[in-house]
């Protein structure tokens, strides 16, 4: 009768897991994004934007959005915005379109971003995350309280449902301009990076980290002098790969892109992701 027993749970198990393996696609590709207002989308969309966006290219939404109709946890078909439900244009959004346009057909393009304007990265370390929360400006906090005041759980929690469904592939970042002079912003990142690693049971020769220059010295940007850190990051993470943002147009503010700038700089992102994973881009 123990024998029996055992036996019928091995069965059970093996079940279970040839279940769970089956449920994984291995050609819907998974990354996750996050950082801070550059990562959200800061420019307005337009309709140039919104219209015949691939099916293949899906965003799993991190926040309710009845606006949008749109529930946490859920699959939709990415047309901006795709950070929260009133966010607007981002690099993820032409990163995603910029790999279906050149990978094969059956392969689908999932994106998750989870991302906090005018936040440091410290807001992301798992484990120190609400001594920063304590002290975040009022005008954070209503964008804190959208992810239950914790953004890395929450990218985290989504990202666990993605693997259900696909391979998470690459993590992008877009942050640094709240770290400006911070040279031990690579340490604090490298923390961030590891933790997702850990968290998500993620190699991460498979899973490399590309990480967005803040907007240009050549386009007068605010917190250019960052970039000479952001460049120091490969040092630092091995796997970690840095978009230019050279030439990328930015808004007024010298401190956000314009909407044809996220266009430049998503299409870098995902030139470089293409690079990475061996595939030739289309002219």
């Amino acid at each position: 009768m123990r024998r029996l027993r055992l036996f019928l749970l091995t069965c059970a198990a093996l079940l279970i897991t040839s279940s769970s393996a089956f449920s994984q696609d291995p050609n819907f590709y998974i990354f996750l994004a996050f950082g801070q207002s550059n990562m959200e989308g800061s420019a307005a969309f337009e309709a140039r934007d919104t219209t015949a966006v691939d099916g293949r290219f899906r965003v799993l939404e991190a926040v309710n959005c009845s606006n949008l109709n749109r529930s946490m946890g859920e699959w939709y078909t990415a047309a901006p915005p795709l950070a929260r439900c009133k966010t607007g244009l981002g690099p993820v959004d032409y990163f995603g379109r910029t790999l279906v346009e050149n990978l094969p057909k059956n392969i689908r393009v999932g994106i998750i971003n989870v991302a906090v304007g005018g936040c440091k990265i410290e807001l992301f370390d798992k484990d120190n995350y609400q001594s920063y929360t304590a002290t975040a400006p009022d005008w954070m906090k209503s964008m804190l309280a959208e992810y239950d005041g914790n953004p890395y759980g929450r990218l985290i929690e989504m990202a666990k449902i993605a693997q259900k469904s696909g391979v998470i592939k690459g993590i992008l970042m877009h942050q640094g301009e709240s770290n400006t002079g911070d040279k031990t912003w690579p340490s604090k990142v490298k923390g961030v990076y590891e933790n997702l690693l850990s968290d998500l049971k993620l190699d991460a020769k498979a899973t490399p980290l590309l990480a967005g220059e803040v907007v240009n010295a050549d386009q007068g940007g605010v917190c250019a002098s960052m970039n000479a850190i952001i460049a120091t990051l490969p040092q630092t993470i091995p796997t970690a790969h840095i978009i230019s943002s050279a030439g990328c147009p930015d808004g007024p503010d010298n401190l956000h892109f314009s909407a044809e700038g996220y266009r430049m700089l998503g299409k870098r992102y995902g030139t470089a992701m293409l690079d990475l994973l061996g595939i030739k881009q289309k002219l």
